[in-house]
């Protein structure tokens, strides 16, 4: 991301930012409401336009990947009426048969869902669905996986057991994800690089870096713990200011 800056009318939501997403690597993007963090998301994944600067993917797409930039949704988007595995398949239409099959197989055995292939998405929990939701992106293979807000729709039990499932998936599929939260927990659970922005219009305050490996990451490490009271000294005066924002408008 170069220079990257956005308005909607006369609102500047983005200005200036200037991030790499790192290969195989996790960025999560932090800050106060209406920082443009999703805006941010979406100029990455093509869906908007920014209104200054431009995105770059650099390197070569690896061979069998369908989709460069692949998002998850926090609403799961699953369709009522396919199975588990017919959820993961529907992005797989252009394969053969065969492959989709093994494609189909393979995420459901690295998500956890061999068992649930034949299940309806009204038979699981929030969670699994959201795990299926995380098949179905892996599925194409992807370049990037652009993660919204993942977990925000689930109980605070459902996702506490899936940030440590989502850490070691990560880790295994070595994909580069970028990762939206106002979560902090979350952040440095999962985050490799953390962005901090600024209150709107978004600037990127402050990358804070998190040299250690996914695997193995636990929520009362001493060290993540002391990086997310930084991020929330980074956040909490921005946060505090935007919330007044939003009351007064």
């Amino acid at each position: 991301m170069e220079g990257v800056g956005h308005r909607y009318k006369s609102l500047e939501v983005l200005q200036g930012i200037d991030l790499v997403a790192e290969p195989g690597r996790v960025l999560v993007l932090v800050g106060p409401s209406g920082c443009g963090k999703s805006t941010l998301l979406g100029i990455i994944g093509g869906l908007i336009r920014p209104s200054t600067g431009r995105v770059t993917v650099e390197g070569h797409v690896a061979e069998g990947c369908l989709n460069v930039m692949t998002p998850v949704f926090q609403d799961f988007s699953l369709l009522p009426w396919r199975s588990v595995a017919g959820n993961v398949e529907l992005v797989l239409g252009r394969l053969p048969a065969a492959e989709r099959r093994a494609r189909v197989a393979e995420v459901l055995a690295l998500t956890g869902l061999e068992a649930f292939a034949s299940a309806w998405p009204k038979e699981l929990s929030g969670g699994m669905r959201q795990r299926v939701g995380i098949a179905r992106a892996l599925a194409v293979r992807p370049a990037c996986l652009l993660m919204d807000e993942p977990l925000s729709a689930l109980d605070a039990q459902t996702r506490a057991l899936l940030l440590d499932e989502f850490a070691e998936l990560i880790a295994r599929a070595g994909t580069t994800t970028v990762y939206v939260t106002h979560n902090l927990a979350e952040a440095v659970r999962l985050g490799q690089r953390v962005a901090v922005l600024s209150r709107r219009p978004g600037r990127v305050r402050e990358v804070v870096e998190i040299d250690r490996p996914l695997e193995g990451r636990t929520e009362d490490d001493p060290e993540l713990l002391r990086v997310q009271s930084r991020l929330w000294q980074l956040i909490r005066d921005d946060a505090a200011a935007a919330e007044r924002e939003r009351v007064l408008a």
